[in-house]
């Protein structure tokens, strides 16, 4: 049994990970501690956990194996260092971190301590994507010119009389969150498109604030690849009924997901008709579940640390383009 501290509730995911690990037989909560001890305290309370008001003392607990780590992002860095010194494993929240440098800074450690470290990016293990991984890998699509990938929601909408929407007033805090809707929301179709289309070469971000916050609610990315693709990043926290959409374009096909809608137009299926695809493909387990097994066993999982970096680095870069109203050529480095 994999006994864990929870640290933190400050990002929206925290339930869901404490209700994931409830209904995990391999892993156990043993206490609670968040930066905001009446939050944390109230987080304990309900999940009949004791709350402890000390990092240190929660680190240093041998009772304890593992983190969840939900904290404001700004808060990655130290914390997962911390714990990895602990020789704690890490499960965290995406992103990682900031920077590229602050993310090998974190490896380093937890490499040095010999621990296990998840990021949580669970669309790699959804069904979408793994048709859209399909219509690569046999040929439907023929050479990827095009991947288009859209993530979008109402969370910054305001009802009237209010000043926030559904999203907590924290995800508008620069310090902590790092940015908006592309950092957060916006990393879903930013690490799928880049397991689609490979090595990014360059970035062009438009990061929006339309709504008065001090960090971006609508934003698109335009990134260029090795081999030759496009990539084309939208995301929204100012979208009311935006599906999901996933597009992979080629020279041989297309392959088009809208929610869980996925239709082929290609070459090579069923004489180039428009095909809807139904069948459920064998999917990995989730974040969570690939974690404890790495742990337990060994098994290596299929969220890779390179997928994990190159999140932060696009991030990173699409901060950059849109500061200084450039393309970002990643080869002649962030600095």
């Amino acid at each position: 049994m994999i006994k864990v501290a929870l640290l933190s509730r400050w990002h929206v995911h925290a339930d869901d990970y404490a209700r994931d690990i409830q209904e995990n037989e391999d892993i156990s909560i043993q206490l609670v501690w968040d930066e905001e001890s009446d939050r944390g305290e109230k987080w304990a309370e309900e999940l009949g956990v004791p709350f402890e008001q000390d990092l240190n003392k929660v680190l240093s607990n041998s009772n304890i194996d593992a983190v969840i780590v939900n904290t404001p992002t700004n808060k990655h860095k130290e914390i997962i260092i911390a714990a990895a010194k602990h020789k704690k494993h890490i499960f965290t929240e995406k992103v990682l971190a900031f920077t590229v440098k602050d993310c090998e800074e974190i490896y380093q450690a937890v490499h040095n301590a010999g621990v296990e470290l998840m990021v949580s990016l669970p669309r790699l293990t959804d069904n979408n994507f793994l048709y859209a991984e399909k219509s690569i890998k046999d040929g439907w699509v023929g050479k990827v010119t095009m991947v288009r990938c859209r993530f979008a929601h109402n969370g910054a909408v305001a009802p009237e009389g209010q000043e926030y929407g559904w999203l907590p007033e924290r995800f508008f805090n620069l310090e902590q969150a790092g940015g908006g809707a592309m950092i957060d929301l916006g990393a879903h179709p930013i690490y799928l498109t880049n397991r689609l289309a490979g090595k990014v070469k360059g970035v062009y971000a438009r990061l929006q604030t339309s709504e008065g916050f001090n960090v971006d609610d609508n934003a698109a990315l335009l990134i260029d690849y090795d081999s030759g693709a496009l990539g084309v990043i939208e995301t929204s926290f100012v979208s009311h009924g935006s599906p999901f959409q996933l597009e992979v374009y080629g020279t041989e096909g297309t392959l088009r997901i809208s929610d869980d809608q996925i239709t082929v137009n290609s070459i090579h299926v069923n004489n180039n008709k428009q095909t809807e695809m139904s069948e459920a493909l064998t999917a990995p387990p989730m974040p969570m579940v690939q974690w404890i097994r790495q742990i337990k066993s060994g098994e290596t999982p299929t969220i890779t640390k390179e997928d994990i970096m190159n999140l932060t680095l696009i991030n990173e870069a699409a901060s950059k383009s849109n500061k200084e109203g450039r393309r970002i050529d990643i080869e002649k480095g962030l600095s």
